[in-house]
């Protein structure tokens, strides 16, 4: 097992340190399964690499997004455990009808968890915005933000809703404090999720691995509240996030469609990579 050492500062940041430590399963136990079962050339039988994929993985994956067919037709994999959605997603997909469009998709996906989120600003409005939504269905979660705009926490707001029997997604977090706090707020009310951006935390150049452990460590007091890896950024965050016993990871449909990548032979890939290049070079007729 690979040792990281960290600290977390008062803001709830994780950061490499020697003087406290924590055994952290990070990439070795994310590619054991791979390395144990592979051929010399790095190669994992398909047969393998299918069994992993579906039985071994120790995180729910979620479907993130907003386009309809999309959802539908991941909708039809029983792997997808689940769906999330957002107001920017839902833009993006061209959707101008918020409450006509959820209608829609419970409808068609009646029986996994879906997350929609509120919109308003003031916690009066997130409030009745989040009753409503709450009964669009039994597998609806609602997803309220750690804070309003002006970084006011909605901790109140999801105390109130979560034990009003709301099932709650808490979204935008990515400091430890914001979950232990959360996490405090959701303890012992209905059914909830704690979402992490782990992949904006990366994008800020922390290694996120270590903040989502102590995250997975919060939250396994909790009894009623799961943490999802929110925003990741490649398909390796997956077997990170099962590695350190994440219970759930969202996806979009780009990152989803690279399980089938998983396993393949290395010189295969580098002579398709060759060909790529040699090929869109033909197209394009460059000349020297």
């Amino acid at each position: 097992m690979v040792q990281l050492r960290w600290k977390i500062s008062l803001q709830g940041e994780a950061s490499f340190n020697t003087d406290k430590s924590v055994a952290v399963p990070y990439l070795r136990p994310a590619i054991a399964p791979f390395a144990q079962n592979s051929n010399e050339n790095g190669t994992v039988p398909l047969k393998r690499k299918a069994a992993y994929i579906l039985t071994d993985l120790n995180v729910k994956l979620f479907a993130d997004g907003a386009d309809r067919a999309t959802m539908l037709e991941l909708y039809r994999n029983p792997f997808i455990k689940g769906f999330t959605t957002n107001p920017t997603l839902m833009r993006k997909a061209g959707i101008t009808d918020y409450q006509g469009f959820a209608r829609d998709i419970l409808r068609s996906i009646p029986d996994r968890p879906i997350s929609f989120e509120v919109f308003a600003d003031e916690f009066d409005d997130m409030e009745s915005q989040a009753r409503k939504i709450a009964t669009w269905g039994e597998n609806v979660y609602v997803k309220i933000p750690v804070t309003n705009t002006r970084r006011e926490p909605a901790l109140d707001l999801i105390c109130k809703l979560a034990h009003a029997g709301v099932k709650l997604n808490v979204t935008a977090l990515l400091a430890l404090d914001q979950v232990r706090e959360v996490s405090a707020a959701l303890a012992g009310g209905a059914p909830s999720c704690v979402s992490v951006f782990a992949g904006r935390i990366a994008d800020t150049g922390r290694d996120p691995v270590p903040l989502m452990a102590a995250a997975v460590e919060i939250v396994s007091s909790y009894p009623n509240i799961e943490l999802i890896w929110a925003s990741p950024r490649e398909l390796l965050n997956i077997f990170q996030a099962s590695a350190i016993g994440c219970h759930i990871i969202t996806a979009t449909n780009d990152i989803l469609k690279k399980l089938t990548l998983v396993g393949k032979d290395l010189h295969d890939y580098s002579l398709e990579t060759v060909q790529m290049f040699f090929e869109d070079a033909e197209r394009a007729k460059f000349v020297v």
